[in-house]
């Protein structure tokens, strides 16, 4: 599989990595990646950034050493409607939203509720990509996450850092497995993200890939390989490369 593109990942700001911006750009250009998403932490996790620094992203130029750059944030799912805690005003700058569950910001329900969590955050505009929702610390419905995900046209993410053994996240190999079954069924595409928080990780989705080829999981339902098909999904990337825009390094 041509893979060229890592969507979710980390840096200094996050509070819990350990490279900056520009460092995990160059990393991804030296493994040949094409595109590349940088989604820092919303408030709720300790040590993220201020919403500020979501307000600036005007100023850190698109494609750099050749890779196409998305700034967004890893937004986080605070309660069973799917609210998210990153405030309207912060919002406008985002290329990208992914919404994830996480265990300081979220308490969990019962099934019924940690599926009407996700539900909601999809029904809003700013999230593109659900993010790891293979974690079996928080039970879902994942038939009823997969068809709406197609309905609502967002990305259900599977997540490289989940797979990697002695992850916190519990059974995340076997509710993966459940959720790409599923996305198979309905014919609903994934992206495969590294979730990476060092640079050496940037755009590392062989636990990812694996899985993959050992279920025989169609190529043309994995949004990696095309930066058009991605585009269908986020209208950031859209936009981007409708402008076009100059290279720096």
């Amino acid at each position: 599989m041509n893979d060229i593109m890592d969507l979710h990942t980390h840096t200094i700001i996050s509070g819990h990595a350990y490279n900056t911006l520009y460092e995990m750009v160059h990393s991804a250009a030296a493994k040949g990646l094409k595109l590349l998403g940088v989604t820092e932490h919303a408030p709720r996790i300790p040590g993220a950034c201020h919403p500020f620094y979501f307000l600036n992203f005007k100023v850190v130029p698109r494609q750099i050493g050749g890779v196409r750059l998305l700034l967004g944030c890893e937004l986080n799912i605070v309660d069973y409607d799917g609210n998210i805690d990153l405030e309207p005003r912060y919002q406008k700058g985002l290329d990208l939203g992914i919404a994830s569950i996480h265990e300081p910001c979220y308490t969990c329900g019962t099934t019924a509720q940690n599926t009407a969590a996700y539900l909601g955050a999809m029904k809003n505009p700013i999230v593109q990509i659900i993010g790891h929702p293979d974690d079996g610390r928080f039970p879902t419905d994942y038939e009823t996450l997969v068809c709406a995900a197609k309905e609502h046209h967002v990305l259900l993410e599977i997540n490289n850092s989940s797979l990697v053994p002695g992850c916190s996240r519990k059974d995340s190999r076997k509710n993966a497995a459940t959720i790409l079954e599923y996305c198979r069924q309905y014919q609903v595409p994934v992206i495969l993200d590294s979730d990476a928080h060092c640079e050496v990780d940037v755009g590392n989705h062989s636990y990812a890939h694996t899985l993959l080829d050992e279920i025989g999981f169609p190529e043309d339902l994995v949004v990696n390989t095309s930066l058009e098909k991605a585009a269908a999904f986020l209208p950031g990337l859209k936009k981007l490369l409708a402008s076009g825009g100059s290279d720096h390094d």
